[in-house]
């Protein structure tokens, strides 16, 4: 059988990186995870179930079956499979160029003319250099980028990958970023030789951003303010509106009608099924539900740490949410002494409730990273959700299939069913235990096996716990 080794096997141990790395111990084949304590998901645990795997999918799994004569046998006694957890908004294995640079560089209408790049929620871009005017209208599609698609960014060695598989995480919906329309987003599995190999959907939603920091526009022209990035998103999509009838007129009743020019911007748009929209307090929730509702947008909101505030104006207006695991935090080294306002401080205290509070009422969300790479972190930041309220089934659920139902791919991944694809994660405990350790990662029917942390501070440091949880 083919091995594969990672690199860190041939340098010295006290070289070592402190992050875990894995070995491939198989290729697809046909595994049988036997005697294991099945978390479906989509159904009642199975206490003592088996899960059959074969060229990459969910042949069988249940109480009862008898493991195929060819399947290499797994026994799971007094382990736990878990679907493969689901990053629902994240620029993993994106190579994340900065996109406002080739939108400059174009030009003109639809190409992104005076191009400025934002400050994204999920991971902050380096800034693109740009010769190119101020932007002075809409007509400039400033800051779009919105044919841009994360399947043709895929980068399959990036070591945020590896990292966050070895903790569970078998699926990101990863996106380009860096401008107000960054671009649209794909759903990847986690492991793969080829870009190709990885994508599993390649346009799932447009990604909007709202620039922070000065002027709301980053200072460069239009639109300048917070109340412009508003005004041209809303241009945009009125623009789209009119762009998809006058093609559609055309293409009806050509003689004698003057053919619309070419906006691969508004293509870009036109082409996303789901857009996402930047809704992290309670005022910025609001806004957008009802900027959904104007543009009649299939929208998903992402941030929520105020959502336990506006639940129920959520549930009304039937949109999900993508849930950030960075919780609102003090900035460090800042002056003690310093009072701040009691609603960030608030903000700060209640925002780990926001997952229970869409729960009680609800609403369909799911967790992301934002910009987090570590599945340790991602893992205790779910923990203070569940502490705050969140149930352990809520939980799961929010990193696996009701991720992969906001996007529509619940009938590939997300539960363990007959069919799916065989992403899953097995463990020696709960999955969001403290002392939890990973023991066995399948992406596409390939098995992977975390191997433990090097030592803190190289040989006889304190051993760090294999599966980053």
């Amino acid at each position: 059988m083919k091995q594969k080794f990672a690199g860190i096997l041939l340098i010295p141990l006290a070289l070592a990186p402190l992050a875990t790395t894995s070995l491939q111990a198989q290729d697809r084949g046909t595994y049988a995870l036997k005697d294991a304590r099945v978390v479906r998901v989509s159904g009642p645990v199975i206490e003592h179930g088996t899960v059959v795997v074969r060229d990459g999918l969910i042949e069988a799994v249940g109480a009862n079956i008898t493991p195929p004569a060819d399947a290499w046998v797994i026994d799971c006694k007094g382990l736990t499979v878990y679907p493969g957890l689901i990053d629902s908004l994240s620029t993993w294995g994106n190579t994340n160029t900065p996109p406002a640079a080739a939108a400059a560089a174009a030009g003109g209408r639809g190409g992104g003319r005076g191009a400025v790049v934002a400050t994204p929620v999920v991971a902050t871009p380096t800034p693109a250099v740009s010769t190119a005017p101020p932007s002075r209208g809409p007509e400039d599609r400033p800051s779009t980028a919105s044919w841009l698609k994360a399947a043709d960014q895929i980068f399959p060695t990036d070591r945020a990958i590896e990292t966050a598989r070895n903790g569970g995480f078998t699926s990101a919906v990863t996106f380009p970023t860096g401008n107000i329309f960054a671009g649209q987003g794909s759903v990847i599995d986690l492991a793969g030789d080829r870009a190709g190999d990885m994508v599993l959907a390649d346009a799932i939603g447009q990604y909007i951003t709202i620039p922070s920091g000065r002027g709301g526009g980053g200072g460069r022209g239009y639109p300048g303010s917070l109340m412009g990035v508003i005004a041209y998103i809303r241009q945009i999509y009125m623009d789209a509106e009119h762009y998809k009838l006058a093609k559609s007129i055309y293409e009806k009743h050509p003689d004698g009608l003057q053919r619309p020019a070419y906006d691969r911007a508004l293509e870009g748009v036109i082409a996303s099924p789901r857009v996402l929209l930047p809704a992290t307090r309670d005022v910025e929730i609001l806004r957008m539900i009802a900027f959904a509702k104007e543009m009649k947008l299939n929208a998903i909101l992402y941030g929520g740490h105020e959502a336990w505030r506006s639940a129920d104006a959520i549930k009304k207006a039937g949109l999900p949410v993508l849930l950030s695991l960075k919780y609102p935090e003090r900035v460090a080294d800042s002056d003690p002494a310093l009072e701040e306002p009691l609603r960030v401080l608030e903000l700060r205290d209640k925002a780990p409730t926001a997952a229970a509070a869409l729960e009680k009422a609800g609403v369909k969300f799911a967790f992301y990273s934002d910009g987090q790479s570590t599945p340790r972190d991602l893992m205790a930041a779910v923990k203070k959700a569940v502490d705050a309220g969140l149930t352990p089934d809520g939980a799961i659920k929010a990193l696996t299939l009701n991720a992969a139902e906001i996007y529509g791919v619940s009938n590939r991944v997300g539960s363990i069913d007959k069919g799916k694809i065989a992403n899953l994660v097995v463990s020696d405990g709960d999955i969001f235990g403290v002392r939890t350790r990973v023991k066995y990662v399948f992406v596409d029917g390939g098995k992977y096996e975390p191997l433990p942390e090097e030592p803190a501070g190289g040989r006889g440091g304190r051993a760090g716990r294999s599966g980053g949880f």
